[in-house]
């Protein structure tokens, strides 16, 4: 176990040189065969790195002496965000402390703060490997400025078994009427067709976005959708897709399992329901496995098909999930030497194009990787259907929006969920929110 108190540097040291030895001459010839650019690493250089996600910090410490064990000459120092500080906060102190890691784990949100201290990425291999609408986050002024380090996905989570007991095929739906055949037959069943979490942040953050998401393949458009709605020269009941959206949210109320009082659901108590197979669907993401999974007991027949948007199976919406890039990684380039930026570039690389760097990302870590080049499947089924979509070329851009929009159009939907608001009343308070200049 090479889990190494952090902060201890001594026992960082002789970690450290007890890798030396293993550098076999073999090695060594490959080091003076590598091409110019890599041999600014062949001295021994040492980086850190800021884990912005506690759940993998011990997963992230045997990457990294893997990743030494076959680059001797680099030693990477996971160091994690200490408890109750944001990732934002902990960066600007290490800046001011002038003291800034090589690499740091960010919320895609705070990439473009720091962009004045960061390294362009825009020349890298891994670019070209990474699914489209990844790096859209991720640049600034024309340049890439991260690395996608982990991507979800959200839309209908289904329960196969309970599906196939209804003879539904999941893979079939892509309407809102079969969406609504489907729950018909889950009921003539004997189970409810879905359950809807009434959580502000999954019909804010998450169910209604989706419509933005859906608007087209071109995040380009998607934009000018958004702009023109917060420069009020366009009216979000005008919008077409956010009112498909809504009809087949319509259509979810009416098979609610929790229609009698929908506000009594609660994120707690729905992975009970569809992990046990009272409910066919629930809205969710991939971050619901681990509830799901202890619920689920050896059933681990679950995946995901989009939200749809209308009755047309031709329309963009009705075959695409939505996924975003949802953690990346950053290079300092104004207190790292050129050397430690060269390594902590050849540790990016080996997160993505080395054997033991994906396996660590994607089996140790459970993480969804945001590159088409990697083939190792996650062991989560939730995740596994994300890669598929993704393989298969079917996501949309995962629009993520402000949290003033998750709690105030959140809340919205939630009047809405509970039948004490019309649709017109709906529009209204989410015109108000785009109204406020929220938006950026």
């Amino acid at each position: 176990s090479m889990a190494l108190g952090v902060g201890c540097s001594k026992s960082n040291e002789s970690s450290d040189k007890q890798a030396k030895p293993n550098a076999t001459t073999q090695s060594a010839t490959e080091t003076e065969n590598k091409t110019e650019t890599k041999t600014e690493t062949s001295d021994p250089v040492k980086i850190s790195f800021l884990n912005s996600k506690g759940e993998i910090q011990e997963q992230l410490e045997t990457m990294a002496t893997t990743f030494t064990a076959e680059n001797p000459n680099i030693t990477v120092e996971v160091i994690p965000c200490a408890a109750g500080q944001s990732p934002f906060e902990m960066l600007t102190t290490l800046y001011a402390a002038n003291n800034a890691p090589a690499l740091a784990m960010l919320d895609p949100a705070d990439v473009s703060a720091f962009k004045e201290n960061l390294g362009d990425l825009s020349q890298e291999k891994w670019v070209n490997d990474t699914m489209p609408g990844a790096l859209d986050s991720l640049k600034a002024d024309d340049k890439i400025i991260g690395f996608p380090f982990a991507v979800e996905g959200w839309g209908l989570i289904y329960n196969k078994n309970v599906l196939d007991e209804a003879n539904v095929d999941p893979t079939t739906i892509n309407t809102t009427a079969k969406l609504e055949e489907a729950f018909q037959k889950i009921e003539a069943n004997g189970k409810s067709g879905v359950i809807i979490t009434p959580a502000d942040w999954s019909l804010g953050a998450h169910l209604f976005t989706t419509a933005f998401s859906d608007q087209s393949s071109n995040t380009s458009d998607i934009k000018k959708v958004l702009e023109e709605l917060s420069t009020n020269k366009a009216n979000i009941k005008d919008n077409v897709v956010v009112n498909g959206l809504l009809d087949t949210f319509d259509v979810m109320k009416k098979y609610n399992y929790a229609k009698a009082d929908p506000l009594s659901a609660a994120y707690e108590t729905n992975p009970k329901q569809l992990g046990e197979g009272e409910v066919g669907f629930w809205f969710m993401g991939n971050w619901a496995w681990a509830n799901i999974k202890e619920f689920a007991g050896d059933n681990t027949n679950f995946g995901f098909i989009p939200v749809p948007i209308s009755n047309n199976e031709a329309d963009y919406g009705n075959t695409q999930l939505p996924v975003a890039t949802t953690k990346a990684i950053v290079l300092d380039a104004s207190q790292n030497s050129t050397e430690q930026q060269n390594a902590a570039k050849v540790f990016l690389d080996w997160i993505v194009y080395q054997e033991n760097g994906q396996k660590g990302l994607v089996q140790e870590c459970s993480i969804i990787p945001a590159f088409t080049n990697i083939s190792i499947e996650i062991n989560d089924p939730l995740g596994k259907s994300i890669q598929q979509y993704i393989k298969d070329g079917k996501t949309s851009n995962g629009v993520m929006l402000s949290n003033k929009h998750w709690a105030d159009v959140g809340a919205a939907m939630q009047k809405y969920l509970g039948n004490y608001s019309e649709r017109e009343e709906l529009f209204s308070t989410i015109s108000e929110y785009w109204a406020s200049g929220d938006y950026k």
